[in-house]
């Protein structure tokens, strides 16, 4: 058998090999210096620490609940500047001259956004119209027309028209006072609360009035605006609410009419299977239409508010 020559690169890789053995020999060697020498080390930085807190004295640690000499100067306190509340655009301004800041301003006015719904629905003419409105588009027949959003609307508009006088005497004596710092907020409220209890008091039935009264257990006094508004206003929702469906009543006649003599006209005929309704539609948009329905509606809700 012929044996292979010898490459010249055979020395050479026997050279690297040699040279990785001793590489790898002083690397366990390093490995195992280094670990025996950081495993004496932490036993002597452990007991290093004890001892630093062993010495240190005890009257170093402050304990929770004493008072020391410096008690004084480590209490956290809270400064608050009142005197920003004011309007600090103006510096001579102060007491009853002092304008609300835009702080103050910007709360009110958030908070009124925040009851605007609930103010718009119990203290104004709305509650009234946009229950007429809707009995009137149920009397016609239609369900959804117009919609509800058409209804709110108009019902809205037609309150804003309705209470156009208090909301201008509140503006002017309420109000504008306010934003210019003539008053303070104390007396903006009572000056706010004067006209549009008049105008619920004014528009309330004696009935619901008296029923209130003696229910919230207070004494009759002798001039109703010395009522309290938890008083006066759900007397006055109760009030809206009867008138709203006694015009109600007046509205549905006409079409109940209507459907009556349509019912009678279809069984004469026989011709039970179709709906009275659908017959009696066409004559109801009619008659509103003639008579100007939403006109007429419109005008006698507002001549009915004082």
């Amino acid at each position: 058998m012929s044996k292979q020559p010898v490459t010249p690169e055979a020395p050479h890789a026997l050279r690297r090999r040699s040279v990785s053995v001793v590489l790898a020999v002083m690397a366990v060697a390093a490995v195992f210096h280094f670990g025996t020498g950081a495993a004496e080390a932490a036993p002597r930085s452990a007991n290093a620490t004890t001892a630093v807190l062993q010495n240190t004295p005890a009257a170093t640690i402050p304990e929770i609940g004493q008072a020391g000499p410096d008690a004084e100067d480590n209490r956290i306190s809270i400064d608050l500047d009142l005197e920003a509340l004011v309007d600090d655009s103006d510096p001579t301004a102060t007491g009853e001259d002092a304008k609300p800041s835009k702080s103050i301003l910007i709360l009110v006015s958030l908070t009124l956004l925040s009851l605007a719904p609930s103010l718009l629905i119990c203290m104004t003419s709305f509650t009234r119209i946009v229950v007429v409105l809707s009995i009137a588009r149920n009397a016609i027949g239609l369900q959804s027309i117009p919609p509800n959003q058409v209804v709110t609307g108009l019902a809205l508009f037609l309150s804003l028209f309705v209470m156009a006088p208090t909301i201008k005497d509140i503006n002017d004596n309420a109000l504008q006072p306010y934003l210019s710092g003539e008053i303070q907020q104390a007396e903006a409220l009572r000056e706010a609360e004067d006209p549009i209890k008049d105008f619920m008091l004014s528009n309330t039935r004696s009935d619901e009035l008296n029923l209130m009264i003696s229910a919230s257990g207070e004494e009759r006094p002798e001039e109703l605006t010395d009522l309290s508004l938890m008083t006066v206003i759900p007397a006055f929702i109760l009030s809206e609410l009867k008138s709203a469906f006694i015009i109600g009543v007046m509205v549905l006649l006409p079409f109940l009419v209507i459907d009556l003599v349509v019912s009678a006209g279809l069984m004469s005929l026989g011709m039970m299977m179709l709906p009275p309704t659908f017959v009696s539609l066409p004559f109801k948009l009619l008659l509103f239409v003639m008579v100007d329905g939403w006109a007429l509606i419109a005008q006698s809700l507002i001549a009915n508010f004082k």
